[in-house]
């Protein structure tokens, strides 16, 4: 079962095409985190849903987001992808599958590996799920606007709290 709204999500450490670690939680702590399933490096559909978050990702900076991509390719395959299409975002290796498994992200048709994007609050809550296979640029499109809605909450929320 896919993870929901308001679930906490499941922290992980995983090799990102940096080479460097990616832990999940020291992301969150000061950042919101789109994470985003996708099923294949340099396929048509992952290639146009990475260029989708590539073209928004100063959108997602301004507004306190990182973007983290997961797939099950290894780290060379994440950079040769990200050099090739100029991808600023961590891309993360789920080899083994366990990732998906955490957050429930299913096989379509029980064949391909399913497309899934989540957005997590600071807290480590997550906001928003959005799940399509065929839909690539709209995951891009909604985690854009639920991430600036949650940085108006919190400019808001930290403006009523200062002293006047």
């Amino acid at each position: 079962m896919t993870l929901s709204v308001g679930d906490k999500a499941p922290d992980f450490t995983v090799p990102s095409s940096s080479g460097e670690p990616l832990t999940l939680s020291e992301v969150y702590g000061r950042r919101t985190v789109v994470l985003y399933f996708y099923p294949k490096d340099d396929t048509p559909g992952c290639t146009v849903e990475a260029c989708s978050f590539r073209d928004r990702y100063d959108a997602f900076s301004e507004a306190g987001a990182e973007v983290v991509g997961v797939s099950s390719d290894s780290a060379d395959s994440h950079g040769r992808f990200a050099t090739k299409h100029r991808l600023p975002m961590k891309l993360v290796s789920d080899v083994d599958k366990k990732l998906r498994a955490l957050y429930g992200v299913r096989a379509t048709l029980g064949l391909l590996p399913g497309r899934a994007t989540f957005v997590i609050d600071r807290k480590g809550v997550i906001r928003h799920v959005f799940v399509s296979q065929l839909r690539f640029g709209r995951h891009a499109e909604e985690a854009l606007e639920v991430v600036r809605r949650l940085e108006g909450e919190a400019r808001q929320g930290a403006s009523a709290s200062s002293p006047a």
